[in-house]
């Protein structure tokens, strides 16, 4: 199964995230026939939306593939492919607006968003949306006269309306042909595909014809681009200098670029989810496996400093395991974090029969403590800054660690169970924690997405009675969730980022940390 580094924006994922502030900058009224172009910090390789969780390649597909539900800003569900919606935590049904097209001019039906819904829900598909947006082994079937779809779950998903509804819903042709979607695409979005260079830019085209967009959608919306550009770049300064020089018209900005953005009088849309979270792998025979070992390395780090580090002083301390703002499950769910305590940690990994060898390694049974770190390198310079820091201080304790970055493709490989990791800083960003499961639980390696190999029966207990609670009933349980996987260092959760959108020439929403194609609006 493919996995990939998800961020708010991700969404997880960067699936959902929060957003605010920023009026518009260039000001005067929209125009039609502009071209919108936005800045994505790296390639999103595959472009087929139920195989990827890359927020890159999430960004992409808003542009080219509809649900049957939407997420305005504040969250709340709107119209989208569907009409009308209704469910409960095993049952969901949809009822399609009449007259939606794909690209190429077929009409969309009941019976193509049935095959979508029941491909990603069978796990012999390894699809990376299994268990995030469709529970495994999810059936779902269709009346194409009535233009419905009934969805059944064998087991109950309490948000099971909303992540079905917003699985990306692809064509007849993709459907049968799953390579036309790796560097094009088969949908019923706003735009089509027109040229993808990988690594480069992917240029799409506003169809005319679009009369079933989000919510109370109008056809004589003015101020639409007729052309997208997702421009790659993946310096920083170069993007930034780019916006100051009206060459795109939007663009994220994690580092020290975006103080002087700040002072540009760019418009600017702020972001906050989670950034700092450490995880450890936890496959049988690795040093990660052992509680005590992830109790003392994480002892062994001042998580303040090294989140001020990775967030350049502009992070927010993480009290939950979800994005905040947008989600129905909102609060402090985690609980404390151990507190940096070096003399504890060297005591703990004394405990664990690690002891300092000769060059001040820690060795146990003849094998070096020696830990190969990974951080992803799209997401800013400080994660770089950061892992050397958190590589420093392990150091202290006796750990050897090789560092190493990570890009979209490299970290897709490393998730999917390919290559050796012991540690790593992963963002995973979502805005239901149901999203979460998949990431905490169930078949690892190859086989799921549960990439650290986590195996914490409390956690599943907790998940299997929240999951028979409907919608937002159910938070406080799954807060109980959040602090079984934390009090465990399952996942070490200890900083949350403020990652600014700037933009200029442009007005835009945004829909689970991701820009909303359909309300983009192109300024004079």
């Amino acid at each position: 199964m493919k996995k990939a580094l998800t961020l708010a924006g991700a969404g997880v994922l960067a699936l959902s995230l929060a957003a605010c502030g920023g009026g518009s900058a260039g000001g005067g009224a929209v125009v039609d026939g502009r071209t919108f172009t936005f800045v994505l910090p790296g390639d999103p390789g595959s472009l087929d939306p139920h195989f990827t969780t890359l927020s890159t390649a999430l960004q992409a597909d808003k542009f080219l593939y509809d649900s049957l539900v939407n997420l305005d800003a504040s969250g709340a569900t709107t119209a989208g492919l569907a009409a009308k919606w209704d469910g409960d935590t095993t049952k969901a049904t949809f009822t399609l607006r009449p007259g939606i097209t794909c690209g190429d001019g077929t009409p969309l039906t009941a019976s193509v968003v049935a095959d979508n819904i029941n491909f990603v829900g069978d796990p012999n598909n390894a699809a990376a949306l299994l268990g995030i947006y469709v529970p495994a082994g999810a059936k779902a079937t269709a009346d194409d006269a009535a233009g419905t779809v009934s969805v059944t779950s064998p087991a109950p998903d309490a948000f099971l309306v909303r992540n079905v509804g917003t699985l990306p819903i692809v064509c007849g042709k993709g459907m049968k042909d799953r390579n036309l979607l790796k560097q094009g695409a088969d949908g019923t979005g706003l735009f089509k595909l027109t040229e993808a260079v990988s690594g480069d830019h992917y240029t799409l085209t506003r169809r005319k014809d679009y009369a079933w967009g989000p919510g109370d959608w109008k056809t004589d919306t003015r101020g639409l681009p007729d052309t997208v550009v997702l421009r790659v770049v993946a310096n920083e300064t170069t993007a930034a200098n780019l916006l100051v020089s009206k060459e795109v018209n939007a663009a994220q900005i994690l580092g020290q670029d975006r103080q002087r953005l700040k002072a540009s009088g760019l418009s600017e849309k702020d972001i906050e989810s989670p950034f700092g979270e450490l995880w450890f792998n936890q496959k049988a025979g690795l040093p990660g496996a052992d509680e005590n070992v992830r109790r003392a390395l994480t002892q062994a780090l001042d998580l303040t400093q090294v989140g001020q580090v990775l967030t350049g002083g502009t992070g927010k301390p993480t009290t939950s395991l979800v994005a905040p703002g947008l989600g129905p499950c909102n609060g402090n769910t985690i609980g404390p974090l151990p507190a940096h305590e070096v003399n504890a940690a060297k005591a703990a990994l004394d405990a664990a029969g690690w002891v300092a060898g000769p060059d001040g390694v820690r060795v146990k049974d003849g094998q070096r403590l020696a830990l190969t770190f990974y951080y992803p390198t799209s997401v800013g310079a400080g994660m770089q800054s950061g892992a050397e820091l958190v590589q420093q201080q392990w150091g202290a304790v006796g750990v050897q660690v090789d560092v190493k970055g990570m890009s979209n493709t490299e970290s897709t490989q490393i998730l999917g169970g390919q290559g050796t990791w012991h540690a790593m800083l992963l963002p995973l960003s979502v805005s239901l924690p149901s999203q979460l499961v998949p990431f905490l639980s169930g078949p690892a390696g190859a086989e799921g997405n549960n990439f650290a190999y986590i195996q914490n029966p409390q956690y599943d207990a907790i998940v299997q009675q929240a999951s028979n609670i409907a919608g937002s009933d159910g938070c406080a349980k799954w807060g109980e969730g959040d602090r079984a996987v934390v009090q465990r260092l399952d996942i070490v959760p200890f900083v949350n980022t403020v990652r600014p959108i700037f933009s200029q020439g442009v007005t835009y929403d945004l829909s689970e940390g991701s820009v909303a194609p359909a309300t983009i609006r192109m300024l004079g």
